[in-house]
This record gives C-alpha cells, structure tokens and sequence, in this order.
C-alpha cells in the first residue's frame, strides 16, 4: 500500500511524497514533481525555415530560444494539445502534425513525458493568445542556422535540440 501525500500543487504541477518499491524490493520515501505532460512541436514553414519562439523565462530571468511546447489540458489528446500550443504561441496552424515519439526530460525527479510532433502546412491565423506569463517573439530560422546556434550555445532547450534531433534523424528535416 503506497502512502502519497499532495506536499503542493501549482497550475497543473504538483509536488508529491510516496512510499516507492524497488525492484530490488527495497522500499523507499521519493519525492515527483507530477507532471501532465506535454508537446513540443517543430513547426516547419513553406521556405523550409523552422518556425522557433524566444521566450522570457522567468525561472531563468532570461530569453530562452525554443520550440512552441505547452503543458496537457485535463482530458486532451495530446495532438490536440499540440494544435492548441502551436497556434496559441505562434499563431499558425498546421495541416499536418506528425507524432514523432516521446521524450523523458527529468525522468530523476518528474514524471513528464514531451510528445514530440512536425508541423507542416501552416497556415497563419488570426489567433496568437499567451498566457498570462508569457512573452513570446516567433522566429523563422533556417536549419543551418538553427543547428550552428546549438553548436554556439543560443540554443541551450534540452525539449527543442531532442526534437530538432529527431526530426532529423527521421528525415523530416
């Protein structure tokens, strides 16, 4: 019987104590940070650029250049969500969002998993809505570009350089 307790709760994160077994039948305290989840999406537009947002972090008191992501709704299938995210933090739209597989970004301390999707055929909208905390600028950034700025560090976002790799690998850029 596992003893969980709700130390604190924020958006939809919360921050959870349990009684956890492990496979060696050892029994541990562990602390998660309960998570969603979330998708990461890799918009690609008509030019062949990657469409990235700079967005200020807070956490971080600093711009962070990346790609359109966003936390699960209650319920949502998570190729809703990311139609949702991707039009909410960019303003486009996509014909085509194409799963692309998941990543697990913290898996030491959070249970989240990142959706990982291609966006092709945009088109823009009139809908650009951010939440409250968010300040967002959209960039359309070739692959040369995009993969010389990991290598100098203006790209740093551990869920946009897994997805970018990904697509890659995959053949989709």
């Amino acid at each position: 019987m596992t003893d969980k307790k709700v130390i604190h709760t924020w958006k939809r994160i919360s921050l959870v104590e349990e009684d956890v077994e492990l496979p060696n039948g050892q029994s541990i305290r562990h602390t998660t940070i309960a998570h969603p989840g979330a998708a990461v999406i890799l918009p690609i537009d008509e030019q062949g650029r990657l469409v990235f947002i700079n967005q200020f972090r807070p956490s971080l008191r600093k711009w962070l250049l990346e790609l359109p992501a966003g936390t699960l709704e209650s319920d949502e299938p998570i190729e809703v969500c990311a139609a949702r995210e991707l039009e909410e933090e960019t303003g486009f739209s996509a014909k085509e969002i194409i799963p692309l597989g998941q990543v697990t970004p913290l898996a030491g301390f959070c249970d989240e998993i990142q959706y990982l999707f291609v966006a092709r055929s945009l088109s823009k909208t009139c809908r650009y809505q951010c939440d409250d905390d968010e300040v967002i600028e959209v960039l359309h950034i070739s692959l040369a570009e995009v993969e010389q700025m990991i290598i100098n560090g203006s790209i740093s976002d551990a869920k946009s350089i897994a997805c970018l790799s990904k697509a890659k690998l995959c053949g989709y850029i």
